[in-house]
């Protein structure tokens, strides 16, 4: 049985092990290619060379940090070979957040984050390259 995405390349880069077990544990059903790197300058030669599907990218690493990563990576991004973003950090700062928005991270979790939010926010992306947005709540009318 094909699984769903199938001939899909996911890059994972974190330093700590434990979290890129889980996040490859994670994603096991989806039948994807999972690759991983421990730093960013790992991660920015394995896109160099082959541009993923997906990219989880940890903001905090040794060598490159997750938005210099992102930096660098920029003219990869462009249409249509667009790399989707997933960031996660354990840095729960709003400014980081913003940050990471302006340089085109698509998703941005903060650590610990329930792994079924990246599991979504995963399928999401490959699927259609995008996050949806939670509905709003109906706003109440505005007195005149």
């Amino acid at each position: 049985m094909a699984k769903k995405f199938e001939g899909k390349k996911i890059l994972v880069v974190d330093d700590d092990q434990d979290i890129v077990t889980a996040i490859i544990a994670a994603l096991d059903d989806f039948g994807a290619q999972i690759k991983t790197a421990g730093d960013g300058n790992t991660a920015v030669q394995m896109i160099q060379q082959e541009v993923p599907d997906l990219l989880i990218l940890d903001q905090m690493l040794p060598g490159r940090s997750g938005f210099l990563v992102m930096e660098r990576i920029r003219p990869l991004r462009k249409e249509p070979s667009r790399l989707p973003v997933i960031m996660i950090t354990a840095n729960p700062g709003a400014r980081h957040k913003a940050y990471a928005q302006t340089l085109g991270v698509d998703a941005y979790l903060n650590k610990p984050f329930r792994m079924d939010k990246l599991v979504t926010a995963a399928r999401e992306l490959l699927e259609t390259g995008k996050i949806s947005q939670p509905p709003q709540p109906p706003q109440p009318p505005k007195k005149p």
